[in-house]
């Protein structure tokens, strides 16, 4: 069968892979669309530690259940649409012992750790298989990127007087706005890009601030009448960003990293005990994130056009991956259609 392979940094080709084998307890998908994120960009430049090259990537997936194996529970359908929860858990961490499978120290994700799934079809456990009712195959492959941003705003303990900064509108940022929002938050978005920053607005935001043009911290002086915002979520992964949350918090309150940072980040660490502040990690998303943005999904609410940039064959994926790295900032999602 057909798969996208990242074969080395800036060589991305189409290659012939066995059809994989079912077995018992596994579900036999049809992969219909698959994106293209931040963590396949790194890998294509050669930037990501944790690839392995050569390497399949996918791990955004939107699909329809082609075959059910035995041992499989009722419920599991052929011709369900279905996405993907791409990431593994070995039970034994500290992580997994403390339920918060989403962070196991021994987690492969698809298309990072292990070979992904931009492919024409994929075998996976069924616990692994997430239903999602009448929502196409297209917009399923949106859901995995914006579970991430929730599970960030349930790290963060969003309430609804909260004041949330965003910093970073692309989809993960997207998906903590429409989450934080959701919660009743007051919302303020930090982009570069004017265009993000007027959708980030149609998805929840009540402010927009562009970091480019306007200073960050007099803004959000100025939307909190001085005391600075209660959660700041960085979604960006630079030490400019990671440096602005610190900056932009208010006293007593969390700041939630979702972005790697690619170099070290010197901080004033005065600030983290003179505002006590409680600083998180996020990653990755739990099932019950899935199932809030499938819920999101189907209240008709999500714009879900005007955050799919550009629908390709496989054949045209090296293309488009290659004008992505040349103009990161204008891009949400790319959508390979296998």
């Amino acid at each position: 069968m057909k798969a996208v392979q990242i074969v080395s940094p800036s060589e991305m080709k189409v290659v012939e892979i066995e059809r994989p084998e079912l077995h018992a307890g596994e579900v036999l998908v049809k992969i219909a669309y698959v994106g293209f994120c931040g963590s396949d960009l790194n890998t294509y430049l050669g930037r990501n530690p944790m690839v392995k090259l050569p390497v399949i990537p996918g791990h955004e997936v939107g699909a329809v259940i082609e075959e059910v194996g035995p041992g499989v529970p009722e419920g599991f359908i052929r011709g369900m649409n279905v996405t993907v929860n791409p990431y593994t858990n070995c039970g034994k961490c500290a992580s997994c012992r403390n339920g918060r499978v989403n962070a196991c120290e021994h987690n492969e994700t698809l298309g990072v750790q292990r070979n992904g799934v931009m492919c024409e079809y994929a075998v996976l456990p069924w616990t692994k298989i997430i239903p999602t009712g009448d929502i196409s195959p297209r917009d399923c492959a949106l859901i995995e990127p914006m579970s991430v941003g929730f599970h960030a705003v349930s790290r963060g303990q969003v309430i609804d007087n909260d004041v949330v900064v965003v910093i970073g509108c692309g989809m993960v940022g997207m998906g903590a706005i429409v989450r934080a929002s959701l919660r009743g938050a007051t919302v303020i978005a930090v982009d570069l890009d004017d265009e993000k920053l007027a959708l980030a607005r149609q998805m929840g935001a009540t402010y927009g601030i562009n970091s480019q043009t306007e200073d960050v911290r007099e803004r959000v002086s100025l939307f909190t009448d001085g005391f600075g915002a209660d959660v700041v979520i960085e979604a960006v992964g630079s030490p400019v960003t990671y440096i602005t949350a610190v900056d932009i918090v208010s006293f007593t309150g969390r700041v939630v990293c979702i972005g790697y940072a690619k170099s070290e980040v010197s901080f004033q660490t005065k600030l983290f005990v003179q505002k006590e502040l409680d600083i998180r990690g996020s990653r990755n998303a739990l099932p019950a994130d899935f199932r809030a943005v499938i819920h999101y999904m189907h209240s008709g609410h999500c714009p879900v056009e005007k955050l799919i940039s550009a629908i390709v064959p496989p054949e045209e994926a090296q293309a488009v991956m290659k004008q992505w790295a040349a103009n990161p900032g204008k891009v949400f999602r790319i959508l390979v259609e296998v």
